[in-house]
């Protein structure tokens, strides 16, 4: 009887490493996705050579990482996921109105930095909300947060 419900115990921790890193991996992807869509959008209003530069290059950690993902969703037999629409939206009616008022550098940049530092605050509590997440799947939120990082440091320049 002990061992029935030792290997059920071990069962449920297991499904929820499974879950967990099925969900990391899934906001992850979703975060990814939302970043690309918003350096898209910002992209044509960029007049600074450098900082057009920096955009290009985060989108292609971007991409590149989400491929990295997306490999592992499909490891794990997972659908991907799409930003939520009201926060896509939300988003693109900020830049929008933001670029149309002033379509500076420095508003790109703000508008940026911010994206950043909402990605990096989600992903650190996705991090802590699904903490049984496989390593891999730990190292790629990892990864996406020091993207993000380096990008809004690299805003600072053009504040």
């Amino acid at each position: 009887m002990e061992n029935t419900s030792a290997n059920e115990s071990l069962e449920n921790v297991e499904n929820k490493k499974h879950d967990d890193t099925e969900k990391l991996l899934r906001e992850c992807n979703a975060g990814i996705k939302m970043g690309i869509s918003s350096i898209d959008e910002v992209l044509p209003s960029v007049h600074d050579g450098r900082l057009k530069g920096i955009l290009e290059n985060s989108r292609r950690e971007h991409a590149d990482l989400g491929d990295e993902t997306h490999e592992l969703l499909l490891k794990y037999d997972c659908d991907t996921k799409e930003p939520h629409p009201v926060a896509k939206g939300m988003s693109w009616i900020k830049t929008s109105v933001k670029l149309m008022v002033d379509p500076s550098d420095k508003t790109v940049a703000g508008l940026m930095t911010d994206g950043c530092n909402m990605g990096v605050k989600s992903l650190n509590g996705y991090l802590n909300e699904y903490s049984l997440a496989d390593s891999k799947a730990q190292k790629i939120t990892g990864r996406l947060i020091d993207i993000e990082e380096r990008m809004a440091d690299s805003m600072a320049e053009f504040l």
